[in-house]
Parts: structure tokens; sequence; C-alpha cells
């Protein structure tokens, strides 16, 4: 029962990280004004995701991928986890239907954050589905984050950049029918209400039942954000959004793989061990203020965030492998869960030029403070054996909803972070740049979680150094390296909290832009490595120092190697293509394997050809490729024979989407959309040695309207 407890995957890391800055919150406004004009190519579009400054992709001294709100649309990409899919170096773990990880480089990925303000995840997850109606694009930086983050893994950091008001009057409306029951509708709206003040809109809705049994799903959206340009130098913005998810019929822990015997199963792609009276409903809302003044080229900026996120869900959870005969002996568990966690996040930065050996530098400091309050309900059914039909009856029977004693308060604890950040680009020579940083951090901790004590109060310095040169005008070399810190709540056998791990990330490589600057490539290799990670060792027994049940880990010590290759942007003012090969090694302080549910060999690629001569035809194709993965199976008995170490794999496999759109009248545009055309089986992840398949082939057909 490795990590199907609850409160073993909700008794969160602190994990909270606030970097806005004032060049974020003047690069998202332009990022949106200049999609409206003009086309950002890959190699001079502007993040400071990595850094904090304002840098171009070529001038960052760190691998970052960008993928804008074209392909999005072109793709019809509705949620985050489809998103991340496609990104460079971003692996999803989809290993229930409603929480989902991600991990880059061989390291979970913990950083989300939403304009350079943290979104922390606990554990890195993904509750539900995120939309990417509200944002205008999403930023992903691999590597360790010190200045923007200093709190986490060597992985990645993702940013979703939010759709901002514009000067002039827009609006867009789609709408999607699909597969499986899908139908979507879509709005964007932007008012300039007067000559200084501007409003955007933003609404949708999705309904759909998925290729599981009993799954279905339905979404809303919301979105208002009101710009005001109170004087030539002064900007405030506010805005709110909120995402309803309730999804019925969902995975808690996933299928399991084996029969008693070692033998796999050969479960239907509709195959879950859920049932129809079970649900998992999240509320999502984000409130936020923002400030920016120019004085002179001094930009200054203050940022508030007020952040709510509740879920109440009722689970099921099956253990157990069945007979291959009778199909029989999986059992299952079941409990409610409430939560409520809040969040406060406040950020103050400068940005701007400063002269020094009669060359001109940029420069950002700011200080940030985010507390963070939860409390987690459960209400645990008595009965922990719920009988399963046999496995060749699932999805004609299940299991009866059994009856709850009452709900207790599980977990109440609060996080703080005080972070002091700052960072410079420095202009050595006309070819020689330099980037350096650093992240001084005080985190403090309090309350309880399923029986561990949350209490903490450490403290930390995270450093940042890159240099660039440019070769030619066009090729530029590049390194960076970068510490990172991660405060950890998990136990060891003892029953005490484990050491914070400790991640460095060393990257080195070649930037390069062609074709009047419309074509970016690069090709990187790095090093990551983390101390002290905790990794799962038991579960404690009635006399064990812990709660019987629970489960305690050791640190351990992992190292990850590899190289990437990357292309983004146009060939030609029709043909774009983006994409890029990720391949590492990750192993042990030993130098053994570790982590082989993780694909360590991934292809993804990306490409679109317009004819505007055939009313603005446009073909496309994406696809993704990974290697073959496995997970060891410790835990198989036979009656009472142990089968032995069972290895279950996943082979290698690709994934290919289509699509093709045309402007039907001015307006007025079609478009279709074929996801996995090969209807590849594969399962979504194995990471807790239990899975179950991804969705096989689905269409969408979308028509939208703009003005």
């Amino acid at each position: 029962m490795r990590l199907s407890l609850r409160h073993l995957l909700l008794s969160s890391s602190f994990a909270l990280v606030v970097m806005p800055h004032a060049a974020h919150a003047a690069e998202a406004d332009n990022a949106a004004e200049d999609a409206s004009r003009i086309v950002v190519t890959a190699a001079n579009q502007p993040s400071s995701s990595a850094t904090a400054l304002s840098l171009s992709v070529r001038e960052t001294p760190q691998s970052v991928t960008i993928i804008n709100r074209e392909r999005i649309e072109d793709f019809a990409i509705t949620n985050v986890n489809d998103l991340l899919d496609q990104t460079i170096g971003i692996n999803v773990e989809r290993v229930e239907t409603d929480r989902t990880y991600f991990n880059s480089r061989g390291f979970d990925v913990s950083n989300f954050q939403v304009d350079g303000v943290g979104l922390p995840l606990a554990w890195g997850i993904q509750f539900g589905d995120l939309d990417t109606a509200l944002f205008e694009n999403v930023e992903a930086v691999r590597g360790a984050n010190a200045i923007m983050t200093g709190i986490g893994n060597p992985s990645a950091t993702i940013n979703y950049v939010r759709k901002r008001p514009l000067d002039e009057f827009q609006a867009k409306g789609t709408a999607q029918v699909g597969s499986r029951d899908l139908w979507r509708v879509e709005g964007d709206v932007n008012v300039p209400v007067t000559d200084t003040v501007s409003a955007r809109f933003i609404y949708a809705h999705e309904d759909r039942d998925t290729h599981l049994d009993y799954n279905h799903i339905n979404r809303d959206v919301f979105g208002a954000i009101v710009a005001w340009q109170v004087t030539p130098d002064l900007k405030a913005t506010v805005g709110y959004t909120r995402q309803e998810n309730d999804a019925d019929g969902v995975l808690w822990g996933a299928m399991p793989l084996v029969f008693t015997d070692g033998t796999r199963i050969d479960h239907a792609r509709s195959a879950t061990t859920s049932a129809d009276w079970t649900y998992w409903n999240t509320k999502d809302q984000n409130s936020f203020g923002e400030l920016v003044y120019t004085m002179g080229q001094w930009t200054l900026s203050g940022m508030f965030t007020y952040k709510r996120f509740q879920e109440n869900a009722k689970l099921l959870y099956a253990y157990g492998y069945p007979d291959k005969e009778t199909g029989e002996g999986v059992y299952g568990m079941s409990g409610i869960y409430p939560s409520d966690y809040k969040q406060y996040l406040g950020d103050f930065s400068a940005t701007g030029p400063f002269s020094l050996f009669g060359r001109e530098h940029k420069l950002v400091l700011g200080l940030s403070y985010a507390k963070s309050n939860a409390k987690e309900w459960e209400n645990f059914a008595e009965d922990t054996a719920l009988v399963y039909p046999s496995v060749y009856d699932w999805g004609s029977a299940q299991v009866t909803e059994p009856d709850y004693p009452g709900e207790y308060l599980a977990a109440k604890y609060s996080d703080e972070l005080t972070r002091l950040y700052g960072a410079a680009h420095l202009n050595f020579t006309d070819q020689l740049k330099g980037v350096v940083g650093a992240s001084a951090m005080w985190i403090k901790s309090s309350g309880y979680s399923y029986g561990t004590d949350q209490a903490r109060d450490d403290h930390k310095i995270s450093p940042y150094l890159g240099l660039l040169y440019d070769v030619t005008p066009n090729v530029t070399l590049y390194a960076s390296y970068t510490d990172i810190y991660n405060p950890q709540a998990e136990v060891d056998a003892n029953n005490r909290k484990l050491d914070p791990a400790k991640g460095t990330s060393i990257e080195g490589g070649i930037k390069s832009s062609w074709f009047g600057d419309r074509l970016y490539a690069t090709a990187t290799v790095f090093r990551a490595k983390q101390k002290g990670l905790a990794d799962y060792a038991g579960t404690f027994d009635e006399n064990g120092p812990g709660k019987a049940g629970g489960s305690y880990y050791a640190g351990v010590d992992t190292t990850s190697t590899g190289f990437e290759l990357e292309v983004a942007g146009k060939i030609t003012d029709q043909w774009t293509l983006s994409g890029g090969y990720t391949q590492y090694d990750i192993e042990d302080d030993e130098g053994n394997d570790t982590r082989t549910w993780l694909p360590t060999k991934s292809l993804k690629l990306a490409t679109t050809y317009q004819v505007p001569q055939l009313n603005d035809l446009k073909l496309g194709a994406q696809m993704r490729w990974q290697n073959a993965i496995k997970t060891t199976l410790t835990d198989v008995y036979d009656g009472d024979v142990y089968m032995g170490d069972v290895v279950v794999k996943q082979k290698s496999y690709a994934v290919l989407d289509l699509m093709a759109g045309i402007r039907v009248v001015d307006h007025l545009r079609a478009s279709v959309n074929v996801k996995n055309v090969t209807n590849t089986k594969y399962l979504g992840s194995l990471m807790w040695g239990q899975a179950f398949y991804a969705a096989p082939r689905t269409a969408v057909f979308t028509l939208s309207v703009d003005y």
C-alpha cells in the first residue's frame, strides 16, 4: 500500500515559491499586446522565469522552452497536463485521473508559478485539470532555479503567463464537440473601457466523459482582469480567476497490473478500479493586484496574491492482486477528504540599469513574503477490505459504497517563507555576458499532518552563476551553475523528519538563431545532483514508532547526467517547427540505475504549415516518443508463496496528433484535431506499480469566431 493513503500524499512538503518581479509584470503586459500585432519568435522572446531579469531565451544561460497561445489553439490543448506532455524535457506521470505528477531530468517538478508568483503544489501534484483558457503562454525552465525559486528539486520550474488586458477591442469565441460526448465553449473578450482603462473577461465550460468506465468531467473557468494606466508612469492591475473542476468516477491509485502468479493482466482500456459513487471536486480561486511604477529607467513593482484552493473527494483505493483463474482477490478501502488551503503571497522588486567600468548592466532586487494555512479532514470507512468483483467483470460490476463514521481534522499546518533575491546581467564585453544572483530564504512551519509534526525553522542561500559568449552574431556558448534546497516533511524509520535535500545543477551548451532570428536552436549537456532526497523505505506496523500503515523514508543521493537538443520557431513565414530530444542517465550513489519508471529518452516534435492562398489553410502534426520503462513489484504472493521480484514493463511508444484548419468566411474558422491517430495503447505511468491506460484515438471539431 505504498503511497496509497491520502495522508501520505497530502502531508505536503513545503514548496512555497514566490518570485514575481517588475520585469515579468511588464513582460506579461507587453507579450499580450505584442501577440495582437507581431509574431515574437523563439530566439528573441523575452522571459524572466529563470533569472528574474527580462532576457531573451538566447540571452538566458539555462534551458527555457515556451509554448505560446498559437500552439495551444492549433492543437486544441485545453489542460496543462496535455500541454506539458508536449513540452521538451518534461514528463507527465498520470498516476490517477485527478492527481498528476511531473518530472524533469529525473527529478520531481514542484515549482509552479503564475506570472512569476509561486504556485506551490503539494508533492508537485496537480489536482484535477488546470485549464489553459486563462494563459497566454507557458514557460518551462529546466534545471535548478535558484533566483526565481531557491526551493525545490533540480528539475524544472513551470510558469503560466496570464492573458492581460490589451489596448484595442478584441473578442474570440470557440465551440468544440468531440469524442466521448465532449462539448466545450470558450470566450475571451477584451474591452478598452476608456483611454486609460482596459478589461479582459475569460470564460470556459467543458463537459465530457473519458475512456474510463464511470469517469465524467465538468469544468467551469472564469477570469476578469482590469488594467488602469493611472499616470504615464504608474499602472495598476487587478484580477480574479476561478476554476471549478468536478469529476465523477475517479481513480485513487490505479489498477493492479499482474495476477498472483506474476503474469500480466490484459486490461481493457476502459478498465478502472473506481465506482460511480466516487468523486473529486476542486475549486481554485486567485485574486491579485499589482502596481508598476516607472521612474526613469527603473521600474518598481509591488504585487499581492490571495489564493484559496478547496477540494472535496470521496475516493476508493484498490489493493491486492487477483487470482488468474477466478479474477478475485482485489480489495478496497474508501474515504471522504475535504480540504481547504489559503495562501497569501506578496512581493516587491526594483529593476533597472546601472553603469560600472564604463558599461551598462541590468539589476533586479526583490523581497517576498508568503504564508500558507492548510486544513485537511479525513472520514475513512471502517471497512478496509471492501470486496471487488472478479477482474473479468470490471466495467459491469463494482464495489458497493461503504458507511463512513464521521470526519476528523487530520492535518492543520502553516508555512511561512521570507525571501531576499537579486540578480545582475553583466555586460563584460560586446561578446561576453554574465548573470549572477542569489536567493536568501527563511522558512518557518508549524502544526501537524496525519500524526507528523510539521515544525521547522530553516534558512538557506542559493547562488546562481552564468556566462554567455557570442562566438558569432548567430551562435552563443553558455554555461551555468545553480543550486536548490528542499525542506522535507517525510519521516525516517524512527519517525523523525528527514533533513532537507540539497540539489545542484550544472549545464552548458550552444544557443543559436537563424533565418533572421526566426528559428532558435540549442544543444545542451547537463548534470543534476540531489543529496538526501526522501525515498520510500517501508511501512510502519502497529508496534512501530509511527502511525500504523504510514510510510517511512530514507535519504538517498541521486545523480542525473544527459543532453538535450531543441529547435523552435519558423523556417519560413508559413512553416513553424518546434521540438527536441532529451536523453539522460539517472543513478543512485552506488552507480546503479534508479527511478526506472521514468523515460530516459524522449523525442517531441510539432510543426504547422499555412497556405494563405487557400483560405488560410493550416495543416499540422505533433508527436512524442519515449523509450521503454519498468518497475519492480516486491509484494506479489500466490497464496503464501512469494513470487519474487516481478518486473512490469511498458514498451517504448509514440503518440501522433494531426490537425487541419481553414477560414470558412471572414472571422469564422473551422478546424479538426485527431489525437493519438495511430490508436497507440500505453500505460500513463508505472510510478506506483499500479497504472491505467491512456486515452485512445480522439477527434475534436472546433468552430471559432474572432473580431
